[in-house]
């Protein structure tokens, strides 16, 4: 297991989903700024008509989770907004990183049911982890089309070749187009 040294930190999973509308990621932000709060990963995104975060955030020990929920909950009050507020052990900010090449799973066809199954399904029987994933819905009301992307992790031994021919059966009964390409890790 990798281990990495925050003992002095808390950590908070938040989640955040309301209506769509201008401000929501600063009311959030303004409200963890005023807490003395460390935003140390987040994934923000429309979803239809709402809009959803996901907030990993420290603050330096002692820190209660109760007074984080105190503030979101005057701010859930003022603006509408549903909170929740999940503390975070050390195994879940320190995962265990896979040491797998990372790729890039797109996939594009008619919008029909099943997709995100298949395509899922197919990469977690082969030990691909998932790391991120977006769905779509583009085109026209007439001629709807669906897209998937996805970063994964392969598994030792496995090749982006290899998941690209393990994807090559599902391009044919799901009639898409699936491609698997590296994604080349950038160094700061």
């Amino acid at each position: 297991m990798t281990h990495c040294r925050k003992d002095n930190l808390v950590h908070f999973a938040v989640t955040i989903i309301s209506k769509d509308r201008p401000g929501i990621v600063a009311d959030v932000s303004e409200v963890l700024f005023r807490l003395g709060c460390n935003i140390e990963d987040s994934s923000c995104t429309m979803l239809g008509g709402d809009f959803a975060m996901i907030l990993v955030v420290s603050h330096d020990k002692p820190f209660a989770k109760a007074k984080l929920a105190d503030e979101f909950k005057l701010l859930h009050e003022r603006t509408g907004l549903q909170i929740h507020i999940r503390s975070l052990s050390e195994e879940e900010i320190c995962p265990v990183m896979d040491e797998g090449e990372l790729c890039l799973v797109s996939v594009y066809g008619s919008d029909q049911p099943g997709i995100v199954y298949r395509v899922t399904r197919a990469l977690a029987d082969r030990k691909v982890n998932i790391t991120d994933l977006n769905t779509k819905l583009i085109g026209t009301r007439e001629e709807p089309v669906y897209v998937l992307m996805l970063e994964a992790i392969l598994p030792a031994g496995l090749t982006v070749e290899d998941a690209s021919a393990l994807l090559d059966d599902l391009k044919k009964e799901l009639n898409v187009e699936i491609s698997v390409r590296a994604i080349t890790p950038v160094s700061l």
